[in-house]
């Protein structure tokens, strides 16, 4: 059973007076197993956002469905939706996303403390968590006071002590240097073989080529999809700077 199922996804915004409709998403349909590491690429306005969106249950579609391990996001209600994405996703922002008033280590905890866990389970996940990542000796600074790479480790180890089926992550290298981005697509990379599926939307063919499987967005559908096989990242890499000069160029679906 797929963990992650969209469903023919529609996206029709109308304009703040209702002189018109733009369609962001039409018919967009995949699926995504349990394990899965899944790049979603795509120009700017291509609707990658929209659909983030929507898998986060941050927005609904106009039509279409979403399951996650068999649940339909359209019958969770609003008001349970945030319990919701905290016991199933954890997600990796590009800014981070973490409070400066708090340590790194009461940021990781945060979605714990929601959640009503107790001090003594939370520092227990705690502990291999941030040994993997390689923050264990700065949870007690605050964001101010780390670089941009130990500040999305630590945005990694929050999405991760929830132990969630899907992890989504938004251009999480976007605001990092390359070595920095280098460490983070490691990590991942490690976190996936470990069993984690990760969904990561994203403008960088290097990020992207070290995924197993990486769908093109265009104009709102899914336009084309690479699967890894048995290349190599540089292939990977090479293939998917092909696919996108295709797109750029108004090439036809396939």
């Amino acid at each position: 059973m797929a963990l992650l199922e969209v469903k023919n996804v529609k996206k029709i915004y109308t304009t703040r007076f209702g002189g018109s409709q733009v369609e962001a998403l039409r018919n967009v349909s995949f699926s995504v197993e349990p394990g899965e590491y899944v790049a979603i690429m795509g120009e700017s306005g291509s609707g990658k956002t929209t659909l983030l969106n929507i898998l986060a249950g941050l927005d609904r579609p106009t039509a279409g469905r979403v399951y996650l391990k068999g649940n339909d996001l359209a019958r969770v209600k609003e008001k349970e939706m945030a319990a919701f994405r905290r016991q199933n996703l954890g997600f990796v922002f590009q800014d981070f996303n973490l409070l400066d008033t708090f340590s790194l280590r009461d940021n990781i905890f945060l979605p714990l403390v929601l959640s009503g866990k107790k001090y003594p389970e939370m520092e227990c996940r705690l502990e291999p968590v941030a040994a993997k990542l390689g923050i264990a000796g700065i949870l007690g600074k605050y964001p101010y006071e780390v670089s941009g790479g130990q500040k999305q480790r630590a945005a990694v180890a929050r999405a991760v002590i929830t132990r969630p089926q899907l992890i989504l992550a938004d251009e999480p290298t976007g605001a990092l240097d390359s070595r920095a981005s280098d460490e983070l697509l490691r990590m991942f990379a490690q976190l996936n073989r470990d069993g984690q599926t990760i969904l990561m939307v994203t403008h960088s063919v290097k990020a992207a080529s070290t995924a197993g499987r990486v769908l093109f967005i265009k104009d709102g559908e899914v336009f084309h999809q690479l699967y890894r096989g048995s290349l190599a990242n540089e292939q990977l890499y090479q293939k998917i700077s092909d696919t996108l000069t295709v797109l750029a160029t108004g090439g036809e679906r396939r």
